[in-house]
């Protein structure tokens, strides 16, 4: 009889921690894939070092690959909102900057009906740091960019933001070389026109590459 009261607690006790697993993983993405009810214009603003990015859309993951650093900044003013992303490559800073609106934590790029791109920010535990989302209806993809205002991340953070990758199913994250030099946020020298018409191609590619089909 006894054996069997053993056998039964064994048995109770695994479904219990099967149940209670089932359960708690749902919850802690609800969490983590939850965008900010609203963040401060403030908060936002100035220079931000990506520290790891992950897509689920191959291509872009390898282009992110051949990227040696990626410094956005975010502006804000009563007129517009801007977005700016700057690719270093080698000893060559590429500037890339767009409009957006601005709508609590979320944000889309006004460039007209040529493209359906979207961005949100995400709950992140650290406080200078934020995780930031983008989105294409077309392609149906979210892909997740963890910013911060450091270089170097603390493990315990950077098991957050797999954590969010695990809840979105998207695969490990390019991690960024923090020893490789950020771009300055302007250009060191007026661009060429030839150098203005290949920045404005690439950011082209850049936003075409989350509307493929």
């Amino acid at each position: 009889m006894s054996k069997h009261r053993g056998m039964f607690a064994v048995c109770a006790v695994t479904i219990l921690c099967f149940i209670s697993v089932s359960h708690s993983a749902p919850l802690v993405c609800e969490k983590l894939v939850h965008p900010l009810d609203e963040l401060a214009a403030h908060h936002f603003e100035g220079r931000w070092a990506l520290v790891a990015g992950s897509l689920n859309h191959p291509p872009s993951m390898e282009a992110l690959r051949l990227r040696d650093s990626i410094t956005m900044y975010f502006s804000n003013s009563t007129e517009t909102s801007t977005y700016t992303q700057i690719n270093r490559f080698g000893d060559q800073c590429q500037h890339l900057a767009y409009n957006i609106s601005v709508d609590s934590s979320s944000f889309t790029f006004d460039v007209g009906n040529r493209f359906d791109l979207a961005g949100s920010f995400l709950y992140m535990s650290c406080p200078d740091c934020m995780v930031m989302t983008w989105r294409s209806k077309r392609r149906h993809s979210v892909d997740l960019y963890l910013l911060s205002r450091r270089r170097v991340m603390e493990q315990k953070e950077m098991e957050e933001f797999k954590a969010q990758l695990k809840c979105y199913q998207l695969p490990a994250p390019v991690v960024m070389d923090p020893t490789k030099e950020l771009c300055p946020e302007q250009p060191e020298s007026q661009p060429t026109a030839a150098a203005t018409a290949q920045n404005l191609i690439q950011a082209e590619i850049l936003l075409l590459q989350y509307n493929l089909t």
